[in-house]
């Protein structure tokens, strides 16, 4: 029996779970007031004090258990390959100072370290597995139609691989073998096209389809005139924060709007169903990246809670392969699970060289 930590930090909180093997033991979620995290600069000035609340959370609950391996989420790296990544001191130094961007997220490794270190067993390690900046990206899924832009691979690559492990087992099927299309929308977006294994396409939140938060792919046209109305800070405001339900309702509360809806409001209706038209021409576009060969296609995220929206894309994508759909996210266990397969021998840890 492997005995497996798990660190998930959030901006205002860090979700912590132990496992043995595949079986979650204990979880639980430590919350920040955002007013008291301002105080720090950096996210990296905020490692004592998560920290110091994870050890209270072991001393308290998980005594005298030596961890096998502790597993955090993977930060704002430059692209790398899925799967596990094992900490070391380069993936820490630039986590903490050369990060793609300032995220709680970048914290997962070296949160990870501390712990093993303190309450591991002696041949504990620890990981990162599956962080946000997983790519896998065919060549030809790179070009944007601008030499000035690079199409990249960002997108919620964790849950995706993990759900599309799942799907897989349920077909009977190992993932290394299925083509699955995987769509995740919740406060942002983003879709993956799996080819044996490998998820060679994506669909970043920017591009395609709303989410509660985002715009997705805005017509250009008109999006440059607002960059010419605006200033920087606004423009990312209103297509990364103020985009998709909130833009439409005031609210990211996808409930709110459902209650709308079954309150007889019009508008609601439309945008709701907008929002499954748009799910599924993704999926309909990642279906021509694997030539129409698909095992299945898998809603997940938030928005997958919603029948309304889930029996909308059903409609429209069923000719396409069977839907699965997968409410909210498995994060917790797909870290865990993934340091699992390392233990086990399953997988091959890779080894962080900053290029």
């Amino acid at each position: 029996m492997k005995k497996i930590f798990v660190i998930n930090p959030g901006a205002t909180s860090t979700k912590v779970a132990y496992f043995e093997d595949e079986k979650q033991i204990f979880g639980t979620e430590l919350t920040y007031n955002i007013d008291d995290l301002k105080v720090f600069k950096t996210v990296f000035e905020q490692l004592d004090l998560r920290f110091k609340d994870i050890k209270n959370i072991i001393n308290t609950h998980l005594t005298n258990i030596n961890f096998d391996a502790v597993v955090g989420r993977g930060g704002l790296l430059p692209p790398v390959e899925a799967g596990a990544i094992e900490v070391n001191d380069e993936l820490i130094d630039c986590l903490k100072n050369r990060p793609i961007l300032e995220h709680a997220s970048n914290l997962g490794a070296a949160l990870a370290d501390k712990v093993a270190k303190e309450f591991g067993s002696i041949s504990a390690k620890s990981f990162i597995y599956d962080p946000v900046t997983v790519d896998q990206m065919d060549n030809i899924a790179r070009i944007s139609g601008s030499s000035l832009i690079e199409r990249s691979s960002t997108g919620h690559a964790l849950n995706m691989r993990a759900v599309a492990r799942t799907i897989a087992k349920t077909l009977n099927k190992p993932y290394e073998e299925s083509n699955i299309i995987v769509v995740h929308v919740g406060g942002g977006a983003s879709a993956s096209a799996h080819k044996k294994g490998r998820m060679i396409d994506v669909i970043s939140d920017d591009e395609v389809m709303f989410s509660s938060e985002r715009t997705g792919g805005i017509p250009l046209k008109q999006y440059i005139k607002l960059c010419y109305m605006y200033d920087k800070q606004t423009v990312t405001e209103l297509t990364r924060k103020k985009g998709g339900l909130v833009s439409y309702f005031g609210t990211n509360d996808a409930r709110k709007i459902h209650e709308l809806m079954n309150n007889g409001d019009e508008k609601a209706l439309l945008v709701l169903r907008a929002m499954a038209y748009q799910i599924a021409k993704a999926i309909g576009e990642l279906a021509t990246v694997l030539k129409g060969n698909v095992d299945a296609t898998v809603l997940t995220g938030g928005i997958a809670h919603s029948s309304f929206i889930a029996e909308e894309v059903h409609e429209r994508v069923k000719f396409i392969a069977p839907f699965f759909t997968v409410p909210g996210e498995k994060e917790m266990s797909a870290l865990a699970n993934g340091a699992l397969r390392v233990l086990n021998g399953e997988e091959t840890a890779q080894i962080f060289k900053e290029k």
